[in-house]
């Protein structure tokens, strides 16, 4: 039984192996003594007045991750959609439930004004 694993076992080598040549070789070949041109952002030649970097707000992270999590469970509908015949009653209420955990979540998220932009 564990034979059926061993070419699994060795792509994971593999893998691991490349992963840690690529690591050594940007270490090795990569720049050796950086100043403080070479570290400067390049502008297109312009100095620029302000930094780089700029701080986001909070409310810009939380709709992203607010995004992918309903975003990733819409992709659930597709499978559903495509077995309901085969389901009947049953994935029916299931979907429903489904359904209806998303849109307690969602009207919670909506109180909370996790959707309001200002």
């Amino acid at each position: 039984m564990l034979d059926s694993y061993v070419p699994v076992l060795i792509f994971v080598l593999i893998v691991f192996g490349l992963i840690g040549a690529v690591i050594t070789l940007s270490f090795v070949l990569g720049p050796a003594k950086p100043y403080w041109k070479k570290l400067a952002p390049y502008e297109s030649g312009i100095i620029p007045d302000t930094p780089a970097v700029r701080r986001l707000s909070v409310r810009f992270y939380l709709t992203a991750m607010l995004f992918i999590i309903f975003d990733v469970e819409a992709v659930f509908f597709y499978p559903w959609a495509v077995l309901l015949k085969q389901l009947k009653w049953f994935g029916l209420i299931e979907m429903l439930v489904f359904i209806g955990i998303l849109a307690i979540a969602l009207a919670h998220i909506w109180k909370k004004g996790g959707l309001d932009w200002e």
